[in-house]
């Protein structure tokens, strides 16, 4: 079975869900683009992922600004408002009959082009909207394991040339740094940014805990992480020292714990990192708290009129 964050326990339903292609609903084996897709042939464009829980789309705001902000970082004019897009997301969830436990995709490129071709002039449509709504939901049984991480050679780049901020279709660094970590043995890849501090990992996260007090990277070389910044949130409201400061592996190898988060699978314990072990080498008691303390505020979220 593949290891990671994102491993989903099998639900069968998935394989009739319905696809929302630019307004219309397809069964998901005929769910298909153009090879002239700009997303296909350059990764132009931006993405979102967000989560139903119990008949809510939890922080669907912070969700539609990220993706808001990405179109307007590559220049992409959106011809929907976020009232639209939210009625067609629940348009897909409905046809899906889904309340619990969805993982929600949402892919924006920037059209079909004329040619194969990078230019933007080129493209003579609008953006081509895709809406994958899936039964997913994290495995227990991965999570309680933790994953196991390799410190990649490949780095998050400088926001002065593909910002790791932004959520666009050009991951290939990232699919790059997942494949050495695979190639070696672990589970996820942990990348450091360009001067060599911990950065993030490829799909996550990354914090560590060391005498009580938690740890992530500046803002700076990482992803945008919405779960990321709820974490931080509730320590602060809950008065446990979190501090986003740059440290190296160094300090990662002498942690009491770690974890990584993400939408889909929260807050997952880091169990190694380059073959040393993170602590007792399990699920943390600060993990533990910060993980049942993101749980709590879903359910406030959920709970909200």
């Amino acid at each position: 079975m593949i290891q990671g964050t994102h491993n989903a326990v099998a639900d069968p339903r998935n394989k009739d869900v319905k696809i929302f292609i630019n307004g219309e609903l397809f069964h998901r084996d005929d769910a298909k683009i153009s090879v002239f897709d700009s997303g296909y042939l350059v990764g132009d464009g931006v993405w979102e992922a967000l989560r139903l829980h119990h008949g809510k789309l939890v922080f669907l705001k912070e969700h539609l600004d990220r993706l808001w902000q990405a179109a307007k970082t590559v220049g992409m004019t959106l011809p929907f408002s976020r009232e639209e897009l939210t009625e067609n997301i629940w348009k897909t969830l409905k046809a899906n009959d889904m309340h619990d436990g969805v993982h929600c995709r949402i892919m924006v490129t920037r059209g079909i082009k004329k040619t194969p071709s990078q230019d933007p002039r080129l493209t003579i449509s609008g953006p081509n909207v895709v809406i994958i709504a899936e039964h997913k939901k994290a495995s227990q049984e991965n999570k309680e394991r933790g994953v196991t991480l390799f410190t990649s050679t490949i780095r998050r780049g400088s926001p002065d040339y593909l910002d790791p901020r932004l959520n666009c279709h050009s991951k290939l660094h990232e699919v790059q740094a997942l494949i050495q970590a695979l190639e070696a043995g672990t589970d996820e890849a942990l990348m450091l940014d360009i001067h060599g501090f911990v950065a993030t990992c490829n799909a996550t996260n990354f914090f560590m805990v060391k005498n009580g007090e938690v740890w992530t990277s500046t803002s700076q070389y990482c992803m945008n992480g919405i779960t990321r910044g709820n974490v931080i949130r509730v320590c602060k409201e809950n008065s446990i020292p979190c501090y986003e400061k740059n440290f190296s592996l160094f300090d990662v190898y002498g942690a009491d714990e770690a974890f990584v988060t993400g939408t889909f699978g929260g807050l997952t314990p880091v169990t190694q990192v380059d073959g040393r072990t993170i602590g007792e080498g399990g699920f943390g008691e600060m993990t533990r708290r910060l993980s049942n303390l993101y749980k709590a505020l879903i359910q406030s979220e959920i709970e909200k009129t």
